[in-house]
């Protein structure tokens, strides 16, 4: 059975770090690609950064040079530095099993394995 779970959301002061983890298990082979989304009370989730088997990462230009995406074998990372207030949310590992991108990496069809979400809250 596969499945994503994700760890290490929690609450900081604006300006803090948060590192988030996601271990993948039950997989038959590696995903194609995975990412990193959020969603706060009230809006679409939305896509935070994504990387391929082969590495390539794509940030979502409100995280820029303040995330970093990064992988390893069964798990997926998310490095935030310089957190504010509007990085408040809940939190989600995605991974595209067998599946190419839809559209691009950033839409949610292109993901068809999804963990449960951890919560970030961003004080200021």
């Amino acid at each position: 059975q596969v499945q994503l779970v994700e760890s290490g959301g929690g609450s900081v002061q604006a300006g803090g770090s948060l590192r988030l983890s996601c271990a993948a298990s039950g997989f038959p082979y590696n995903p194609n690609h995975m990412a990193w989304f959020r969603r706060t009370p009230g809006h679409k989730r939305e896509a935070v950064a994504g990387i391929t088997v082969g590495g390539d990462t794509d940030y979502a230009d409100s995280v820029k040079g303040r995330f970093t995406i990064s992988q390893a074998k069964n798990a997926l990372y998310l490095d935030m530095n310089s957190l504010k207030p509007e990085d408040t949310a809940m939190y989600y590992c995605a991974a595209g099993l067998g599946i190419a991108y839809s559209t691009s990496w950033s839409t949610e069809m292109s993901y068809n394995e999804w963990g449960q979400g951890t919560q970030v809250t961003v004080s200021s």
